[in-house]
């Protein structure tokens, strides 16, 4: 559940940002949190920070009407209903301090932490400006809707001197904003995102999902119901993630693999495991890694659970030489037991008459994923088909549902300037290897019988 992660998250990260498609649940994720906070009765299953405290803590919204709209009325309840949110009534100390100018606003709450001290909230606005939030010192921040990034900053400065932190929640209408791409495109081991989409909302039947998602403009679709920045011409697989998911089964072992790595180490190392159904010509995304900071040894027991006969495509940069052993790469994952095919990942002789750049090329492997993420849709499979050769069927791909890293890079893959953006993109570079490399994928019965075809004595590695 991803309310659950964005609270656990907090043990671990000062700066969280929450995004997700409209009325999923994140205001009221938040407001939770406040209250947890303030009071300081945290439930037994509670993993996030934790308070011995009385704390101080700021909500925020765009306007003191959105303020009040929202995060007010979740944490204290309805005007003349205080204690009927996420603040227990017997918490509540006094009258809150009411907000002028503003019918119905609170400026202020004091609330009974289980300390015997007294927690303090405030209710505020992005609209007077930075200025107006200088001097205060806090424990925790919470801003609901996106704020402009000097609001953002501010808010962060008043949780410097405690070590508190901030989280966000919004639905990211404004594209790739300066805060979007603050959490998206400058992680640092203090900031986490979380994306919780409509899929994630187990109170929706799949036909109040359809019916929800089709009452969305189109353009603003995937912001709306999946939390993903409106990118416009910028996104590189503009497609309804509808026309990809699909519930996950057991590929049948009949069906060749394939995987596909991306070498990482700062930036994550990323797998992707594939299974062909040739006779459909249908490729199914069926499971996938990401890590960061692990070395060949260490990833190999997770790379070779997946089957260790399972051939893997890699990038040309495998066949760079390490400093310190004087080893490619690839070999070292190989040396580690996994079956790196011999050589990196390229499209077959010929490739590049088609019209391709070249056997390497980054766009035409774009290009190949997206014709095959769009064969899904019938009108379109009827127009692949039709400039095919007889009876060949256009390539198809499916990727499971439970693959949630791989869809939130699916979502944000974009470009800027016209140029690929180099970040969070390497699941989708591990399938890409892997789907240049599909001609080479195998079933393991096959491996194994060319395993005990070769000679032992000739020291001829068997893999792939």
């Amino acid at each position: 559940m991803k309310q659950i992660e964005f609270h656990a998250r907090g043990g671990q990260f000062r700066e969280r940002l929450f995004r997700a498609g409209n009325q999923l649940g994140k205001t009221l994720a938040s407001a939770y949190e406040i209250a947890i906070h303030l009071t300081g009765r945290y439930p037994d299953w509670w993993t996030g920070r934790r308070f011995a405290r009385a704390v101080t803590g700021w909500a925020l919204g765009e306007s003191m009407e959105s303020t009040r709209d929202t995060l007010q009325r979740l944490t204290m309840g309805r005007p003349g209903e205080w204690g009927t949110g996420a603040i227990p009534q017997d918490c509540i100390i006094g009258s809150p301090k009411r907000a002028q100018g503003i019918a119905d606003a609170i400026d202020s709450v004091a609330v009974r932490h289980v300390s015997g001290m007294t927690s303090r909230l405030y209710f505020k606005s992005y609209e007077k400006g930075r200025t107006k939030l200088q001097g205060e010192t806090l424990d925790f921040v919470a801003m609901d809707e996106e704020p402009p990034l000097d609001i953002y900053t501010e808010a962060l400065t008043r949780t410097n001197a405690t070590g508190g932190m901030v989280w966000i929640t919004f639905t990211p209408l404004k594209g790739m904003s300066d805060v979007v791409r603050l959490f998206l495109q400058d992680p640092t081991d203090d900031r986490t995102d979380i994306n919780m989409t409509i899929d994630d909302v187990a109170h929706f039947s799949d036909e109040e999902r359809a019916r929800i998602i089709a009452s969305y403009p189109e353009h603003e679709r995937d912001a709306r119901a999946r939390g993903v920045p409106i990118l416009g011409s910028g996104r590189i697989f503009p497609v309804a993630e509808e026309l990809i998911r699909v519930q996950d089964f057991t590929p049948p072992d009949l069906w060749p693999r394939i995987a596909g790595i991306d070498f990482g180490w700062d930036h994550p190392t990323a797998a992707v495991w594939l299974a062909w159904d040739r006779d459909d010509n249908t490729v199914y995304v069926y499971s996938a890694l990401r890590e960061s900071n692990q070395t060949p040894a260490q990833l190999a027991p997770r790379l070779l659970a997946q089957g260790d006969w399972v051939p893997f495509a890699w990038p040309a940069d495998g066949l760079q030489t390490e400093k310190g052993s004087g080893m490619r790469l690839a070999e070292q994952y190989r040396n580690a037991g996994i079956n790196m095919l011999r050589e990196h990942a390229h499209f077959p002789a010929g490739y590049a008459q088609e019209g391709r750049v070249s056997q390497v090329s980054v766009e035409a492997g774009l290009m190949q994923m997206l014709d095959s993420f769009r064969a899904n849709d019938p009108q379109e499979y009827a127009r692949q088909q039709q400039v095919l050769r007889t009876g060949e069927k256009p390539l198809r791909i499916r990727v499971f549902a439970s693959l949630d890293r791989w869809f939130e890079e699916f979502r944000l893959y974009h470009r800027k300037d016209g140029k690929i953006v180099k970040l969070q993109d390497d699941l989708m570079a591990a399938t890409r290897y892997a789907l240049m490399m599909l001609r080479h994928a195998a079933r393991a019965a096959d491996m194994r019988q060319a395993a005990r075809s070769i000679d032992p004595r000739r020291n001829h590695n068997w893999r792939v």
